[in-house]
């Protein structure tokens, strides 16, 4: 029996070296291939410290920031609404001023049919915090409930939509990147309150021929909740057809009329530059 066994094991590693042999060439490019793509940080090569110190460092000193208080932003931010006014928006459709509504309690609501607003001020890679809520009382279902969205470059939509009760595709529900990616939870306060989008974009980079070499990618954290984690922007958010990718530098932060009586009411918007 135990001869039987060796002559098992025999047979065995000669189909292994009778493999290997028929795919050495093919083994070596891939360990090669493997080793170059290895992570190495070459701060840490060398000779290895035997100290704390040899670990410490004091430069370059952090910038100091002061965190946001009493619903405000925080000290090194850009605020692009307040409550104040408009100024710092511009009607989409022909640059004119933005024609939304403005409230007394310092919020503004889609003016129907008036069209998109956009900020005068183009950005790149940001962190977004807005708040939004929903009217009530409740009018329609599915995509024409409380519909807006915010878009990072102008082009790039996080969905806004009032989905208590209120079903439709989940590519398109709150809180998704509009028909791409789909939140991982559903975040929302009950229809009437006041939600927060905080919102970390890093705009895709391109080439000097116009084609994309690095996707951009967005964060979504909805009322506390993470719902999208560093996805993949894989291109524009259209309605109909697939995304594209237009090369292009900075752009506005664009808020949608819907066009459908969405009346949703806008709150507290600022940027951090990153």
């Amino acid at each position: 029996m135990k001869n039987r066994y060796s002559l098992v094991l025999l047979a065995a590693s000669l189909t292994v070296i009778s493999c290997q042999e028929k795919v050495t060439v093919d083994a070596d490019s891939r360990i090669e291939a493997v080793k170059d793509s290895v992570i190495v940080y070459e701060e840490y090569m060398g000779e290895e410290p035997t100290t704390p110190e040899g670990t410490e460092f004091y430069e370059p000193k952090v910038t100091v920031v002061k965190p946001a208080t009493s619903n405000a932003a925080p000290s090194d931010a850009i605020v692009l609404f307040n409550g104040a006014g408009l100024e710092n928006w511009i009607s989409t459709n022909d640059s004119t001023a933005a024609k939304w509504h403005l409230n007394k309690d310092g919020s503004m609501t889609v003016n129907d049919k008036t069209g998109n607003i956009q900020t005068k001020q183009n950005f790149g890679d940001i962190q977004l915090h807005i708040e939004w809520k929903s009217p009530l009382p409740v009018q329609r279902d599915n995509q024409n409930r409380a519909n807006s969205g915010v878009f990072l470059n102008g082009i790039y939509e996080v969905q806004i939509l009032d989905q208590n009760d209120n079903p439709t595709y989940v590519n398109g529900q709150v809180g998704s990147i509009y028909k791409q990616h789909v939140p991982l939870a559903m975040a929302s306060v009950p229809t009437g309150e006041w939600n927060t989008y905080d919102i970390i974009y890093h705009a895709p980079v391109f080439n000097v021929d116009g084609g994309k070499i690095k996707s951009g990618d967005i964060t979504v954290i909805h009322n506390g909740i993470l719902v999208q984690d560093h996805v993949e922007l894989k291109g524009t958010t259209p309605y109909v057809g697939w995304p594209k990718n237009p090369a292009h530098g900075k752009g506005p932060l664009m808020l949608q009329d819907h066009g459908d009586d969405s009346r949703v009411s806008f709150r507290n918007i600022w940027v951090r530059e990153l």
